[in-house]
């Protein structure tokens, strides 16, 4: 469990660099971070500089904390993310969530770029996150309860707010963007599922898989933030079509359908 100590600590460092004080987080994921370069009279922290942030070595991540204005709010965006299968543990994945609450952060837009289950989904679709499943045998919340931060069972009934996701779903209508709407599943990675994994997880009823977003997710609900997710879903899982995977496809297709993501999440902070 994260100690309260090190959050203000890292939460003081930040506030003592500029004046912004952000109602509005964001955590964007591969490919998809030049969200944060629409952000107005920027303010940038490079993670490496940020006490007890660690560092992503993921293709596709900037590392940078940036706040600013977007659409007439104060937001703090994470450029780039951490992710388990890079050998981080969940603490360290979900200190930023942390430190966004303790900044005064109330609402946490997330995204990612994963792979379609559902084939009825196309690459380049974006999806709404309706639910989520923890696939990966593991959750941030394991270990001593600090009240301070959460309560010990937090009611994980409702983690996608659906105010967030109605209000998203009418930006898109408004913009003509086909949204999807479904369940995400969080695998561990680094190697991405075998056909054979893949038919499990659409038995068990998920619509696209990533390796990101539910530790983050669960924090936040810890937290007593609202949270929305938005995935870019950048190819079709394993073993839907025949052929193999990379991650070059994830970096193109999320590039192809940046401007589309970006005028979203605008559209919804504009509303928020």
């Amino acid at each position: 469990m994260h100690k309260v100590q090190d959050i203000l600590e890292t939460r003081d460092f930040i506030m003592s660099k500029t004046d912004y004080r952000p109602m509005i987080g964001m955590i964007l994921g591969s490919g998809l971070g030049t969200l944060a370069d629409e952000i107005e009279n920027p303010f940038k922290i490079p993670y490496s500089e940020i006490p007890h942030f660690a560092k992503s070595e993921a293709i596709g991540h900037a590392n940078e904390l940036v706040i600013g204005e977007l659409k007439g709010k104060t937001v703090v965006a994470m450029k780039g993310r951490f992710h388990y299968y890079e050998g981080f543990t969940l603490d360290e994945v979900t200190f930023p969530v942390r430190v966004m609450k303790a900044l005064g952060v109330e609402k946490l837009i997330i995204t990612n770029a994963c792979g379609a289950i559902n084939t009825s989904f196309q690459p380049g679709d974006l999806m709404l996150i309706t639910d989520h499943l923890n696939l990966v045998a593991n959750n941030p919340l394991i270990g001593p309860n600090n009240e301070e931060l959460g309560t010990r069972f937090p009611d994980v009934s409702e983690v996608y707010n659906k105010e967030l996701r109605n209000l998203a779903s009418k930006v898109a209508e408004k913009q003509n963007i086909t949204l999807q709407q479904g369940v995400y599943a969080w695998w561990s990675g680094p190697a991405y599922e075998t056909p054979a994994e893949i038919r499990m997880i659409r038995t068990l009823g998920a619509d696209a898989v990533g390796m990101s977003t539910v530790p983050e997710a669960l924090v936040a609900i810890h937290g007593n933030m609202k949270v929305l997710g938005i995935s870019c879903l950048t190819n079709m899982a394993c073993g839907i079509l025949d052929q193999p995977l990379s991650h070059d496809e994830v970096i193109e297709v999320a590039g192809r359908v940046r401007a589309t993501f970006v005028e979203l999440v605008k559209g919804i902070l504009k509303e928020m």
